[in-house]
């Protein structure tokens, strides 16, 4: 007589595991006896012809076939499958699969297969104690749950690949987002393994969650500050990727190379990197220079400072010297006609120099740059453009350039600015005029030789 009891069969001084789900019926006669299909009867003669030979050899032989199956199956998903779908995805022209491809999601749903052999092959183990089934399936169960939330995040990695190739993707870019809906897949996998662990249900894990509110909040601040600081900084489109932002008290300068979950990466120009924790930018202030590069112009404002003693009125040699200059040529022709109606009603001499007006050398220097600058094809003609006196210091009168060259590329906009200034500096003696410097050795030696 066969006893069966919760799917084992005692067959003389051997015990068979078998599945209670292929039983065709169940008589109840001294004992529970199964009439189990061909197959299953096929599957006991086999097994009783092995324990003939030792005891342990239909265990022997079930643990040799599920583990043979399971590196079969895992070795054609590798070598032929795997290949087979990767090298048909580079083939297309589509770049989602590609993407798929390089996050190795195939490779991490192949590894399913195995884990599943192993858990329904668990059946064909004949003496397999209960206690140990129940311990390798959960022990199965934890890995393909691992695989799943493992193979959840790299799909949205790649789904964050493919969105980046997207032209509004800089504008609007998705990380955070991706990144919280990771934390939250890896808290429901984490739930569901310890759940499986201690053989309760996920739900009471879940409602025990509403009680550790409190603890939770303490927990993900910092997240949950991130979070909203992501959504804000998305929704205002404050910061992008590849913005060139400026944040001293973290010591960035320079460009935006990723927006995360909690932190923004900024490549500075020194080639460092800075991390600026989210929600710091909305906290706190920092200077983004994107309007600049969309705006197709970048600034130029600095001054130079002329000695105020060479600063005086040009003498008539000079202005016919200067009328030769074609950038003055208007300038000096408006300006007479200017003087001779403003001097008419003077009847003093030409030599008075404070009754009559009269121009002054820095006065046409600054009509000068203007001109100059006006004419080149570098400087934005459609953007503010000035040159001004600022307030005198001791070191002298500051002339300011204020203008804007017409690229906003780092390098070119500092020739452009290098070759103006250089300009100005060697053209200021042509205007009886001197560039302030502060004395230096060689000053102070030509005073002492000129006292001897």
């Amino acid at each position: 007589m066969r006893v069966i009891y919760a799917g084992l069969i005692a067959h003389g001084s051997t015990v068979l595991r078998f599945p209670l789900s292929l039983a065709s019926n169940i008589v109840a006669s001294n004992a529970i006896v199964i009439q189990p299909p061909i197959i299953a009867e096929s599957r006991i003669k086999m097994f009783s012809n092995l324990a003939d030979i030792h005891p342990l050899m239909p265990d022997a032989a079930s643990v040799a076939a599920i583990i043979i199956a399971a590196l079969v199956a895992d070795i054609f998903l590798k070598e032929y499958l795997k290949r087979g779908i990767v090298k048909y995805a580079r083939s297309t022209k589509t770049t989602w699969d590609d993407a798929i491809v390089d996050h190795r999601v195939i490779h991490r749903l192949a590894q399913l297969l195995p884990a599943i052999i192993i858990y329904w092959g668990i059946d064909l183990i004949p003496s397999l104690p209960p206690e140990f089934d129940l311990v390798i399936r959960n022990a199965v169960f934890v890995y393909m749950s691992l695989i799943l939330v493992l193979t959840v995040n790299y799909l949205l990695n790649a789904f964050n690949s493919i969105y980046e190739q997207r032209p509004n993707a800089k504008q609007r870019p998705i990380k955070g987002f991706i990144q919280l809906v990771q934390i939250f897949v890896w808290v429901v996998g984490s739930i569901l393994v310890v759940s499986i662990i201690l053989r309760q249900s996920p739900t009471i894990f879940l409602s025990g969650l509403g009680a550790m509110t409190a603890v939770t909040m303490l927990v993900f601040k910092d997240t949950i500050s991130s979070l909203v600081a992501s959504i804000q900084l998305s929704a205002q489109d404050m910061v992008r990727v590849g913005d060139w932002i400026e944040m001293p008290a973290f010591g960035a300068d320079g460009d935006v190379v990723d927006v995360e979950l909690h932190l923004v990466r900024v490549q500075n120009w020194d080639k460092t990197i800075s991390t600026i924790p989210t929600y710091r930018l909305i906290s706190d202030s920092f200077k983004n220079w994107r309007g600049m590069s969309e705006s197709g112009g970048r600034r130029i404002k600095r001054s130079l400072y002329f000695d105020t003693a060479t600063i005086g009125f040009l003498s008539e040699q000079r202005q016919q010297k200067l009328k030769q200059v074609e950038l003055l040529k208007p300038y000096l022709a408006h300006k007479e006609s200017e003087l001779q109606l403003a001097n008419s009603t003077v009847t003093s001499s030409e030599e008075d120099v404070i009754n009559r007006r009269k121009l002054t050398n820095i006065g046409t220097m600054r009509a000068y740059i203007y001109n100059y600058l006006k004419q080149r094809t570098d400087i934005h003609k459609d953007m503010t453009l000035l040159v001004r006196h600022l307030s005198p210091t001791s070191e002298g009168l500051p002339i300011e350039i204020y203008c804007f060259t017409t690229t906003t590329e780092w390098g070119v906009y500092e020739d452009i600015q290098a070759d103006i200034f250089d300009h100005i500096m060697a053209i200021a003696p042509e205007f009886d005029l001197k560039i302030y410097q502060k004395p230096a050795g060689g000053d102070v030696k030509a005073v002492l030789e000129s006292i001897d």
